[in-house]
């Protein structure tokens, strides 16, 4: 199936919204679908048993095992599946600390994924610059047995999933392995395999979070990909699934449709990259033409193709929010989370923009989904939209 077919159907545009949205969620590719239905229907049988029904179900997901390892660059017994991008985070913060009796580090640009467990085990955070791009300078002072207890994990996200910025894991590892030689790296990279050849960017470092329904695949199911050397305990105890790293009956079909999307996103990628990153240009230019004091976070050439944030003088985004809605335009402030409230973007309040001016940003974020007319659409609607509030 070409990237062109593994689209979506062809879509009248009064038939569904212009959806610019693909950093919260993707529609599931059509070829992660059909992988994932014989496990639905037919091939039900729980993965862990001895029958033979049980071992087509463990083949799957052995097959899978083996397209994330290849795509990510690590081996394949380094694979766990988890249940998104959210227990990966946990398992690969928690689950290092908890062997190792130390503490964790991670810049104050992080997912709320890996902030949060940072938190919960005592750890620090590293400042960011004005670009969103990490503080080398501070992380190698919190690296310092003067600054606190010892580092045994460093949390960097590949790409950051409000302004897009893409982090420089090399330059972030030579700090590690200079200051903190036994610290383990890990990666975020649930908004980063869409955008970035994960495999060369992540190879220095020791753990990697994936989400399936960020790149085309289901929701509920994701991956932690760990290197042989890592100390890693358990957060989920149980049957001793996945080595005895992640206990639980497997997703099969959720595991099955990851790995026919993530298969599919390393054959197109590159393809993909060039056209969305076309589409995101021309959707940044009509919007910085038609409206007044309006401004991109970063620098595009920083940024991931996909992610195009912008500050808007005058305006609050939930406001702008709504009436988009009313265009069918599909966008977001920053994050998703649980309730759907607005909160200000520790992103921006990290990288020195004032709350005011945050309280006008306005995230846009295409995928392999995206088309030419729904970037029309938002270059007509959101300049009026923009004009009414204020």
């Amino acid at each position: 199936m070409s990237a062109a077919q593994n689209r979506l159907a062809p879509n009248q545009q009064t038939q569904r919204p212009a959806y610019l949205d693909c950093a919260a969620s993707t529609p599931m590719r059509p070829c992660a679908v059909e992988a994932m239905m014989p496990f639905l229907e037919t091939q039900f049988a729980n993965p862990s048993g001895a029958h033979r029904m049980a071992r087509t179900s463990r083949s799957a997901i052995d097959d899978a095992r083996e397209v994330a390892a290849a795509a990510l660059g690590f081996d394949p017994h380094g694979i766990v599946f988890t249940s998104g991008g959210t227990e990966a985070d946990n398992l690969a913060v928690r689950g290092v600390i908890a062997a190792t009796g130390t503490t964790a580090l991670c810049p104050l640009t992080e997912h709320h994924a890996v902030l949060h467990p940072v938190e919960a085990v005592g750890g620090r955070k590293v400042r960011v610059d004005a670009g969103g791009v990490v503080d080398l300078e501070h992380l190698a002072a919190q690296l310092h047995p003067d600054a606190g207890p010892r580092v045994g994990l460093v949390s960097v996200m590949l790409v950051n999933n409000e302004s897009g910025v893409v982090a420089d894991l090399d330059g972030v590892a030579q700090v590690v392995r200079r200051h903190a030689p036994d610290a383990m790296l890990h990666t975020d990279a649930v908004q980063g395999v869409n955008w970035v050849d994960v495999a060369a960017a992540a190879r220095s470092v020791d753990l990697l979070s994936l989400s399936a329904h960020k790149f085309g695949g289901p929701k509920g199911v994701g991956l932690l990909a760990v290197r042989p050397e890592v100390p890693l305990s358990a957060q989920l105890l149980g049957g001793g699934q996945e080595a005895d790293r992640r206990s639980g009956t497997h997703n099969t079909a959720g595991i099955a449709a990851l790995g026919a999307a993530l298969a599919e996103l390393a054959k197109t990628r590159d393809a993909d990259i060039c056209r969305i990153g076309a589409l995101a240009d021309r959707l940044a230019d009509g919007l910085l033409s038609a409206i007044d004091g309006c401004a991109e976070t970063v620098a595009r050439q920083s940024r991931a193709a996909g992610i195009c944030q912008l500050l808007i003088d005058g305006i609050e985004t939930e406001a702008l929010l709504v009436l988009l809605d009313r265009f069918d335009v599909m966008a977001s402030a920053a994050a998703s989370c649980a309730s759907g409230a607005m909160e200000p973007s520790h992103v921006l309040a990290a990288m020195g923009v004032d709350r005011q001016a945050a309280a006008g940003s306005l995230r846009l974020s295409l995928g392999w989904c995206t088309e030419a007319w729904e970037i029309d659409r938002a270059i007509d609607a959101i300049p009026g939209c923009v004009e009414q509030l204020r």
